[in-house]
């Protein structure tokens, strides 16, 4: 089967004769160009895909999937009904009761405000990650301190944690614990700033705590000021009775925690609202999503720049072969037919770049997953996470292609409304 003329023709043009090798370094420089943007876009889309997903595993890992609090109150009573209610929505896998507050928290050394949450450790291990976090110590220690021996690690200062009281256990993370500079067995004193009320004044509230693990999510917002204790402790601390702040609740699949919040609104009433996890950091991640799209607008104009080295040869191919144009076309060529010439050697610029940019891409991301390395007490992270998504390489190789097919169209016009007579008379 012979390919039509216009394809035999067009691969002809792509290599220059001896005489021609500017035309020959050009199609080199337009195809280089295609290949390093669309490396480069898939470079930068696959770290910023990495970084969004590492740092929302990381995020699910300490905070719940849905968050469920009854409106326009931050007590909820007869709980253990509503997470029975709970449990029965398709795709719920365990939900949680937990309390929310806000503490000062003080050591000999150090006083700090934190976010105190009132857990049952039981529970809490099936709706978050928070057990796995835990690097020294033991979560079963907020029910029982006596559980963690004061021996199962060493204080900051490198000396010999004292022995653990009869009083409640609580649990630090990382950087917090080094702020306060306590340890396991240390003990250390929750302040919450609302107590009884004496003599017309508000009285702070003060209560002995004894440090009995510390947790590291790989989030320092989280590891700065998040400290948990039991949840009947902390209904004890705050005068709560039986109530508590809100349930959690932990789903099949993350992406779908939306629909399934409405079922449980749907469920439980309108008296109740839940949130999903993407709702409570709608900010953070639609930055993410911002960045990675402007990052890829940017990129985009590196493929952009090599259309235009494409327009640059075309139309050095156009003049240089401006007789052999206008004999073809007194052969009888049409307008369309010569387009097609020349339209075809930017899609093969386009397709060339494309099919070489793409795995230099992804070698680029796996020299630097595995051999740029750095220091994870400094930036928590030992490697740059690394993802590559495949609608991401199609988007990235579909736009250099219709970009590279895109710079065709004006030298291709040219080259269609050149006149054989005109061309021929001045050879």
């Amino acid at each position: 089967m012979t390919l039509p003329y216009e394809i035999i023709i067009g691969l002809r043009y792509l290599r220059a004769k001896r005489r021609q090798r500017t035309i020959s370094l050009n199609t080199f420089i337009s195809i280089a160009g295609i290949t390093l943007g669309v490396a480069a876009l898939i470079g930068t889309l696959g770290i910023m895909t990495g970084f969004k997903e590492d740092l929302q595993a990381k995020i699910l890992g300490t905070t719940a999937h849905i968050i469920v609090q009854e409106r326009g109150t931050n007590d909820m009573k007869n709980y253990q009904e509503f997470i029975e209610q709970i449990e029965t929505v398709p795709d719920v896998v365990a939900a949680s009761p937990f309390i929310f507050k806000q503490v000062l928290i003080s050591s000999k050394s150090s006083v700090q405000g934190v976010i105190l949450r009132g857990i049952q450790p039981e529970k809490e291990i099936q709706v978050t990650d928070l057990q796995a976090n835990i690097k020294f110590g033991d979560l079963a220690g907020l029910e029982d301190p006596a559980l963690v021996p004061p021996e199962s690690g060493h204080s900051i200062s490198g000396q010999t944690p004292p022995q653990v009281k009869n009083r409640p256990g609580i649990v630090l993370g990382k950087e917090l614990s080094m702020k306060l500079g306590v340890f396991i067995g240390d003990s250390i004193n929750v302040v919450s700033p609302v107590g009884p009320i004496k003599s017309f004044t508000m009285t702070p509230k003060i209560r002995p705590f004894t440090v009995v693990g510390i947790f590291e999510s790989g989030m320092f917002e989280y590891d700065s000021s998040l400290s948990y204790i039991s949840l009947n402790e902390a209904q004890k601390f705050f005068g709560l009775g039986d109530s508590i702040t809100g349930i959690q609740v932990k789903v099949h699949d993350v992406f779908l925690a939306q629909h399934i919040a409405h079922r449980i609104e749907a469920t439980l009433g309108t008296n109740f609202m839940a949130r999903d996890w993407m709702q409570l950091n709608r900010n953070l991640f639609s930055a993410l999503k911002l960045e990675k799209t402007m990052m890829f607008l940017l990129l985009v104009l590196i493929t952009l720049v090599a259309s235009f080295n494409i327009v640059g040869t075309l139309t050095m191919i156009v003049n240089e072969k401006q007789r052999e144009i206008a004999i073809l076309k007194a052969m009888g060529a049409t307008p369309q037919s010569i387009m097609k010439i020349f339209m075809l050697n930017g899609l093969v610029i386009g397709l060339v770049g494309t099919g070489i940019g793409v795995p230099l891409g992804y070698s680029f991301l796996w020299l630097i997953q595995n051999y740029w390395t750095f220091d994870a007490s400094i930036y928590y992270i030992s490697r740059i996470p690394v993802h590559i998504l495949p609608l991401d390489v199609v988007l990235v190789a579909t736009s250099a292609i219709l970009i590279s097919f895109a710079a065709t169209f004006y030298p291709s016009w040219q080259a269609a409304k050149l006149d054989p007579i005109s061309a021929l008379r001045y050879e």
